[in-house]
């Protein structure tokens, strides 16, 4: 299971929570687009220490609407309402150091103040605090810290949370491993239309974990997730149209949804399509896109896309034939446990 570095929105700002008079107007004219009628009602405010004024000139600030971008003011003015204590921008201050948004990239500074939020109880600011114990970005990596963070979030709601805490439970991370207790916060997130959680419900179900194995009910939840994008369910809903588990055999669709993984650099995806169009399995045959395909994989280090250009170098195979570089593919296609590959390298060493 692929993790997110960071989930959710990239600036969390407006929902603010402290409804200070005057300023709901000013965000009233933010959000219709009136950023001048904007500045005009928060800059006042903001200069008197008024902190959902101050918030909001920092969103202007470093979106660029209705002033010139400039990340230092938007510092400036989320740091004044943060130092009042309010948990919003205080945890801006957090994303923008984590992002390195017009700001060297800081995790420690980061880390403060998400954990400022999140002592607060801010949902968001809690999950990003916990996944950076997960990853220990500006911190020692601590799988039990970040249990304890994204339960935090979890029970709050926070579906990126409920998400994470599954995938603790899934992996034994942080906590003991438990199947039946992974599945259940992935349905919360899944719930609220996560699509890494529809994914890993589709691979509980694909793998019978928690639940007896239904390929039929894996599809449905990879096709949730795919739907929304999310890569790995495109692959894995193309793997079960292209085996026909759960689906009737459908090429076309396996095409399909290889494709769309594809073109988001998953390397198996980019090999299978390379069997596709080799194939002409609901593609037309084409030996030249199947090798464009294969290249692309075996360039990301796709083991098995490796050994396929060592073949077509070793053979001439819709390329020029070449020793050297059918030798160069299958030396990495072994390093990645191909034995095919070492048997090549040895038949060609031998000759």
């Amino acid at each position: 299971m692929k993790r997110r570095l960071l989930i959710g929105t990239l600036l969390y700002l407006l929902a603010t929570a402290c409804a200070h008079a005057g300023v709901g107007e000013a965000e009233a004219a933010y959000h219709r687009g009136d950023y001048a009628a904007a500045l005009k009602e928060a800059q006042p405010l903001a200069q008197k220490g008024n902190p959902a004024a101050q918030n909001l000139l920092g969103l202007m600030y470093v979106s660029g609407k209705g002033v010139q971008q400039n990340s230092a003011m938007a510092i400036k003015w989320w740091r004044k309402a943060a130092d009042q204590g309010f948990a919003v921008p205080q945890l801006n201050l957090g994303l923008i150091y984590y992002k390195g948004l017009g700001v060297p990239r800081d995790y420690g500074k980061a880390l403060k103040w998400f954990r400022k939020a999140a002592d607060q109880g801010h949902a968001t600011a809690q999950f990003n605090l916990g996944m950076m114990y997960d990853k220990g970005q500006g911190v020692a990596q601590d799988d039990a810290k970040a249990v304890k963070w994204y339960r935090e979030a979890a029970e709050q709601g926070n579906a990126s949370a409920e998400n994470s805490l599954g995938v603790m439970y899934d992996k034994g991370l942080g906590v003991a491993k438990d199947d039946r207790q992974a599945l259940k916060w992935y349905r919360k997130a899944a719930d609220q239309g996560d699509a890494e959680a529809e994914y890993n419900i589709g691979l509980m179900y694909d793998q019978g974990k928690a639940v007896a194995q239904d390929y039929g009910e894996a599809a449905k939840w990879y096709r949730k997730s795919a739907e929304q994008g999310y890569y790995q369910a495109q692959y894995n809903l193309a793997t079960l149209y292209h085996q026909g588990n759960g689906v009737s055999r459908d090429y076309g669709e396996a095409a399909k949804w290889y494709r769309k993984a594809a073109e988001q650099g998953d390397a198996k995806a980019e090999f299978n399509m390379g069997v596709v169009y080799h194939e002409g399995q609901g593609v037309p045959k084409d030996r030249a896109t199947a090798l464009k395909w294969y290249r692309k994989s075996a360039e990301q280090g796709y083991a098995r896309a490796e050994f396929a250009m060592g073949f077509f170098y070793e053979h001439g195979q819709d390329v020029p034939k070449d020793a050297a570089k059918a030798k160069m593919w299958y030396r990495k296609a072994a390093k990645g446990g191909i034995r095919q590959a070492r048997e090549a390298l040895a038949h060609m060493q031998g000759r």
